[in-house]
């Protein structure tokens, strides 16, 4: 594990890494969701593709990175781009889970595995379109008190920095970016997948050109299970 430190512009962030299979030269990429961290993504993918050096991110906000920015996707994927270039690593392929697919497609990698990512807007149910309206009606009467309880599980004790990046990341409509996304995809997506379901999955493959679809049996940590499958399809493709 290590830690470097990166600066853009006037911000400053130190990202927490780890490498593995130093020596190799091919490089593969990995980034975790929102809310996770390097760690779920190194149980799932460590001990498959051995010929590739590994590069487990903490991204900035989550796992051991801290973040004080308001930041988007392209802000992550700023930060990426420019952490990568200072440990001189390829971008040969990457892979994303959720909000990591988005990242991970805006660097535009050589091969991009995209893990049941985020970025095509979900339609929210009359309950939480209701709750957001009356959060809005009585934020000025309830303060921080009322944010907290109207609160999604997604952001609990979350920073305030964190909570408005959330607010701006999970309004992003990528699908723009994945229509003009020209180069070799893979997409793996969890069938039972509630947080992005399986019909976004379809959507974003439908946008990419030269994709190929893998829908497989799990929910949103899907390739927990199916980490040997991936493996088998990145070796026949790259």
């Amino acid at each position: 594990m290590a830690v470097k430190k990166v600066q853009l512009d006037s911000q400053t962030f130190e990202i927490n890494y780890k490498i593995l299979n130093p020596k190799n030269e091919k490089d593969l990429i990995i980034l975790h969701g929102w809310g996770s961290n390097k760690e779920i993504m190194k149980q799932a993918f460590s001990k498959i593709l051995p010929q590739f050096r590994h590069i487990y991110i903490d991204m900035p906000g989550f796992g051991k990175s801290s973040n004080e920015y308001i930041l988007n996707s392209q802000s992550y994927a700023d930060v990426i781009e420019k952490f990568l270039k200072e440990i001189n690593a390829k971008k040969d392929i990457i892979i994303g889970h959720s909000f990591g697919g988005k990242v991970a497609t805006l660097l535009n990698p050589e091969l991009l595995i995209l893990l049941s990512n985020s970025g095509i807007p979900i339609p929210k149910p009359f309950s939480v379109r209701f709750k957001i309206k009356l959060f809005k009606l009585l934020k000025n009467i309830g303060g921080n008190a009322l944010s907290k309880f109207f609160a999604s599980k997604d952001v609990e004790g979350m920073s305030q920095t964190m909570y408005e990046t959330f607010k701006i990341v999970v309004n992003e409509d990528f699908s723009d970016i994945f229509a003009s996304h020209s180069g070799k995809t893979l997409i793996f997506w969890g069938k039972e997948d509630t947080a992005t379901p399986l019909w976004s999955g379809e959507k974003v493959a439908s946008l990419i050109d030269n994709s190929t679809f893998y829908p497989l049996e799990g929910d949103h940590f899907f390739f927990l299970k199916h980490s040997i499958f991936i493996e088998k399809v990145i070796n026949g493709k790259f």
